[in-house]
């Protein structure tokens, strides 16, 4: 099961030297030629102290992370809707993602040029949201003439469907992204079927200088406000720090990070919010062999949770052995849960929570 983010923004605001630190701390990558028009794509572990605690308690020889797949997608530029700079290409590698990573540039330096030629973070937002809202509304209009000739053909549900279609092409023309409409079950399924861009959510992560990796800057402020009013985050990090972290041994790493008075990495934070964009939670095998994260969509049901790890648990799926993470590492071991009777037994309508730790029971 994938789930794909993809780093978009304008050249030079530091996409690449995020996403090489991001690749350079995880296990895999598999990278493509960046002169091509193809993505650099990359798997990266989801950091999680609780897996690192639970794999301690239980003396784990194997431990495994959650992964989330990056994707560098190559600077778009103003125009892009209409294929300048490739832009076509481009636009099409993001419609394959999940979610959106916006980075912009919020730091200042004369050795690196900005297209637009200044610091303008609202700006540059304003330009890629402008160019995915354009072929957004250029994929709408083509399904309002096809839908149209439904219309006319007396198809069942074709005016319903055209209504909904008139009013997003209106709300992408007044400037607004699809995922800021509230669809009817019409609308919601026309949605899936289109596959936009500015459909998908959305996290702007702040590129600032190493210096003020710890205080922000205004332009960071200015970012925070427009991006809560369409109720996205925002994650600072310093590519530049981020990028010589990559290259450091633990002990090191630990080090440089107390010297900039910073608990963990900004890639973490990063990562995290991706995960939390997507609506994934994680729920833990445990055992001496190998204690493993699991990535699931909130709201999936222990079944499905279970068909993660082997499509044999959800076909015989009996029952799922469940405690939290927090009452098993309070109790120290499953037995000593199991006597406390903190270890519960649930059914097939059981929906799984975020820091589950699951034994499932089935049978083919």
């Amino acid at each position: 099961m994938g789930f794909r983010c993809g780093i978009v923004g304008l050249p030079n605001v530091g996409k690449s030297t995020i996403f090489n630190a991001l690749t350079a701390a995880g296990i895999e990558s598999a990278n493509y030629p960046f002169c091509t028009i193809e993505p650099n794509v990359g798997m990266v572990p989801v950091p999680d102290e609780r897996l690192d605690q639970l794999a301690t308690m239980a003396k784990t020889r194997n431990k495994v992370n959650a992964r989330m797949e990056f994707v560098d997608i190559a600077g778009l530029v103003s125009g892009a809707s209409q294929g300048e700079g490739l832009g076509n290409q481009f636009l099409g590698h993001i419609r394959q993602v999940d979610a959106i990573a916006h980075v912009i540039r919020c730091f200042a330096d004369d050795n690196i040029v900005h297209v637009g030629g200044s610091i303008d973070p609202l700006r540059d937002r304003e330009i890629i949201n402008t160019e995915l809202i354009l072929a957004d509304l250029e994929t709408v209009r083509k399904r309002l003439d096809k839908t149209a000739a439904q219309v006319k053909s007396g198809q069942k549900g074709a005016k319903e469907q055209q209504a909904f279609l008139q009013a997003l092409a209106d709300h992408l023309d007044q400037g607004q992204p699809a995922r800021t409409m509230e669809p009817d079950d019409i609308g919601q399924e026309v949605l899936k079927e289109l596959f936009l861009l500015s459909a998908k959510p959305v996290l702007y992560v702040a590129n600032v200088a190493e210096e003020e990796i710890g205080s922000g800057n205004p332009w960071v402020e200015k970012l925070k406000e427009v991006a809560a009013a369409e109720q996205a985050s925002v994650v600072m990090i310093s590519g530049a720090i981020e990028e010589e972290l990559s290259h450091l041994e633990e002990e090191e790493r630990r080090a440089f990070l107390d010297d900039l008075g910073q608990s963990e990495p900004g890639l973490n934070r990063l990562i995290r919010s991706g995960y939390q964009l997507l609506g994934l939670i994680t729920y833990f095998t445990v055992g001496e062999k190998e204690t493993r994260a699991w990535t699931i969509p909130q709201g999936w049901k222990a079944p499905q949770a279970a068909g993660v790890i082997h499509t044999d648990f959800e076909r015989g799926f009996i029952r799922a052995e469940v405690i939290s993470c927090q009452d098993l590492l309070a109790c120290g071991s499953e037995t000593k849960a199991r006597e406390k009777g903190l270890m519960r037994l649930e059914g097939k309508d059981y929906v799984v929570r975020d820091g589950d730790c699951i034994n499932f029971r089935f049978n083919v």
